[in-house]
């Protein structure tokens, strides 16, 4: 018995291990570096003890920081380019390594030639990843030549520190240490089943708020959002990791479409149950509140508990299978009860199933291996299931979950690279006047911070919502500097342990926020201070107003030069997402009517990577000082549009299963007016046209167009598996209109066939428990 609770704790770990960490990229990023930077720092200082103990201890920090640097700045997708970026860095870190130490005797001159390198160091970023590093290893030597106030009689010496701090990276994440994509795979896999455990685990709160006689909290229905969102994100990095290599090389005889086939099966299945438990758990927008039988909720919350035993980590194979057997015997009194008033629970029910089902077909699916969790392809291998057929009086089910090229110009014909540019010339200089102003020798703090607000921001909003944090990350730092230097004292031995800690956990977390990483920078700047004997309080508080300053130069610059709105930002976005998307219908319509398309994964790729950019540029619009209207008006089209990715995924995937020539005559009619209303909301949420203010109404319900392609798919009737294909179809496809149209309605940019003479139906009554209902936030 305690063996057993043992090997369950070890099991919830690792699964909690793999779900914080995907892959652990992060782990690896700060291992590695902390590693690069004691190498580097190691023989750059035993060079100094032999050839030169005179030279100042600055060169081993010049060393150290060039490695932290060269870790951070390539972000190449493979292990080749990887290290070719990394040796190219030794080329403009040696020359800005030299013209630093030459100008910074010079005030005036240095000033000017930082600003200079500085533009040119975001400029280059036009030319993607590869472009990025080399302008960062421009930059940052130039920062610490300023930083650590070398002379020119050092030159010699840095360049060792920066072949030697470059060299160390380069010898441990590209060889030593390199990424093997074989070992990242199975990896990314375990953390997609961990991130599946977790929104398994968040669809259990939310029923058991039920179990306790009253209502989730907001906080329980936000991490269920979190929770769908993080399992999106894993998926795509599989799809990413299985460009590099096969899954083949993992788990031999497994296909990579078979593999991608599972994930995307599995996390439309976990999105599903996710968004209807959170329905049945909320009151229907339009009746009273259900009380629910408690009984209902315990089964419902037996079939979790057993999907999450599937899901943990160190589970067998039989012991897999049986807990999906196990979750399903523990709806199927739900599934089979067709009384009316019930269709929620038979929703989740159904939900439950589907997930127990999806983790049945990916087990058989993978190849065998003796003790570990999975069976052998060749031994037990089965085709995909068909979708579930939609029988008289069941709910219809709910499909929601949610190469370096040169950078395209905007609209406006002025590249980001070439904007940003500009802006950082004028924030650099507007920082170094205020710098000056406020501490002369600690100017650089201030430059430094109008330039790495701008890293990775795409309009004004982004820029805002960065400054801040790197405010508050330096604040904080501050007070935990001061901690550190009073619990440390004169103890060298603690401290350095102390500032690779510090080290190894700014880097860890830099991928989560950017104030994470300028809170630990700032606790290393306090430890450093320390060791060389220049700690005071006084330099802590003074990095905060400095800090404080480049914030704001850097905010005036974008505000003031070359600006370019957050809504301006979110509308190419929305146009490029609502492209990708029209993209797949087309092809998934083409298929569907037996014309030739290419294969969907390319463009199913192309509209999840126009969903993630969307989702980053639509962050500033959910602070809290945004305009309240504006935001929800935001909010809402982003859920919406969510909606439309999910649900033109699984179009997609139905229609590599089923093709009918004679289906043209009535699909495309009802495709083409899908596509057109997706249009049309575009428009309103990009181009602000709306009835109410004179913009043309373009969305038109599809609802009837729709109903004519369902009615030929029922005539098939022929081969029942065919028949709920394209039923399934279908549904997918009349989903997809009612979440777009019943927006655009919302935001006069359609109107309601409710006041209509026809009496037609409206698309929001039309599917009162369906999709429609993401305008109220489901």
């Amino acid at each position: 018995m305690a063996r057993a609770r043992r090997a369950r704790r070890g099991a919830d770990l690792r699964t909690r291990l793999a779900e914080v960490d995907p892959g652990l990229v992060r782990l690896r990023l700060a291992a590695i570096a902390v590693a690069a930077i004691a190498l580097a720092v190691a023989a750059v200082g035993a060079a100094r003890a032999a050839l030169d103990p005179a030279e100042p201890v600055t060169v081993l920090l010049f060393a150290g920081a060039l490695a932290m640097v060269s870790n951070l700045a390539v972000n190449e997708p493979d292990l080749p380019r990887r290290r070719a970026t990394t040796a190219l860095m030794v080329l403009p870190a040696a020359a800005s390594t030299v013209a630093g130490a030459f100008l910074a005797p010079y005030r005036v001159p240095g000033a000017v030639a930082f600003v200079l390198v500085m533009v040119v160091a975001v400029w280059v970023r036009r030319y993607g990843p590869r472009g990025f590093a080399l302008g960062m290893a421009g930059f940052m030597p130039f920062f610490f030549t300023q930083f650590l106030r070398v002379t020119p009689a050092q030159v010699p010496w840095l360049l060792v520190a920066v072949v030697a701090g470059i060299g160390a990276t380069l010898l441990l994440r590209g060889v030593v240490f390199a990424e093997r994509p074989a070992r990242t795979l199975r990896r990314m896999v375990t953390a997609f089943r961990a991130r599946a455990h977790a929104v398994v685990e968040s669809t259990d709160d939310l029923l058991a708020a039920l179990s306790d006689g009253g209502a989730p909290d907001e906080r329980t229905l936000e991490s269920g959002r979190r929770a769908r969102a993080r399992l999106q994100e894993v998926a795509l990095l599989v799809e990413d990791t299985l460009e590099q290599t096969t899954a083949g090389r993992v788990w031999p005889g497994l296909d990579d479409d078979v593999l991608a086939l599972r994930i995307a099966d599995a996390e439309l299945a976990l999105e599903r149950l996710s968004v209807a438990a959170r329905r049945l758990a909320l009151p229907p927008a339009d009746g009273p509140p259900e009380a629910l039988d408690p009984q209902v909720v315990a089964a419902l919350r037996t079939g979790l508990r057993h999907l999450r035993v599937a899901l943990e980590s160190g589970r067998g194979h039989p012991e897999i299978l049986e807990a999906t057997a196990d979750a399903r015997a523990a709806v199927a009194g739900l599934v089979a009860d067709t009384r009316a008033g019930g269709e929620r629970v038979q929703r989740t029910a159904f939900a439950v199933r589907r997930v127990a089902d999806a983790i049945h077909h990916a087990q058989l699916d993978a190849p065998a291996r003796r003790g570990g969790g999975t069976a052998g392809v060749g031994e037990a291998r089965r085709p995909a299931p068909p979708p579930a057929p939609v029988a008289a009086g069941e709910p219809a089910e709910d499909d929601v979950r949610p190469q370096d090229e040169p950078e395209r110009p905007e609209p406006g014909g002025i590249a980001l690279s070439t904007r940003q540019a500009v802006q950082v010339g004028v924030a650099a200089t507007l920082a170094i006047i205020g710098g000056e102003i406020v501490a002369p020798s600690r100017w650089y703090w201030a430059v430094i911070t109008a330039f790495v607000v701008f890293a990775g921001t795409n309009s004004r909003g982004d820029l805002l919502s960065r400054g801040w944090g790197r405010i508050v990350g330096t604040v904080a730092g501050v007070v935990a500097g001061m901690g550190l230097a009073a619990l440390v004292g004169d103890d060298r031995v603690l401290s350095i342990v102390l500032l690779a800690v510090c080290i190894f956990l700014a880097l860890y977390l830099v991928r989560v926020s950017p104030a994470l990483l300028a809170f630990g920078i700032t606790a290393v700047l306090a430890l450093v201070y320390g060791l060389i004997g220049q700690f005071s309080v006084e330099v802590l508080v003074l990095r905060v107003e400095e800090t404080i300053i480049g914030a704001l130069a850097a905010v005036v610059a974008a505000f003031l030069v070359l600006p370019r709105g957050t809504r301006e930002a979110f509308g190419e976005a929305v146009g490029e997402l609502v492209d990708a998307v029209d993209r797949v219908l087309r092809e998934a319509a083409d298929r569907l009517a037996g014309r030739r398309a290419p294969s969907p994964r390319e463009a199913v790729r192309a509209m999840d990577d126009a969903l993630a950019t969307l989702r980053q540029r639509a962050r500033p619009l959910a602070d809290p000082f945004a305009r309240r209207r504006a935001r929800s008006s935001h909010q809402r089209g982003l859920r919406v549009l969510v909606v439309c990715d999910l649900y033109a995924r699984s179009l997609a995937r139905v229609a590599d299963q089923v093709t009918d020539p004679t289906w043209a005559a009535t699909l495309d009619p009802a495709a083409d007016r899908v596509r057109a209303n997706l249009d049309a909301l575009r428009d309103v949420l990009v181009r602000g046209k709306r009835a109410s203010d004179g913009g043309q109404v373009r969305a038109q319900s599809a609802e009837r167009l729709v109903d004519a392609a369902e009615e030929h798919a029922a005539r098939t009737a022929d081969d029942p598996h065919r028949r709920s294909t394209m039923l399934a179809a279908v549904r997918l496809l009349r989903r997809i209109d009612q979440a777009v149209v019943g927006l655009a309605i919302d935001l006069g940019a359609a109107e309601d066939p409710d006041d209509l003479d026809d009496g037609a139906q409206s698309p929001s009554t039309a599917a009162s428990a369906g999709v429609a209902n993401t305008r109220s936030g489901s």
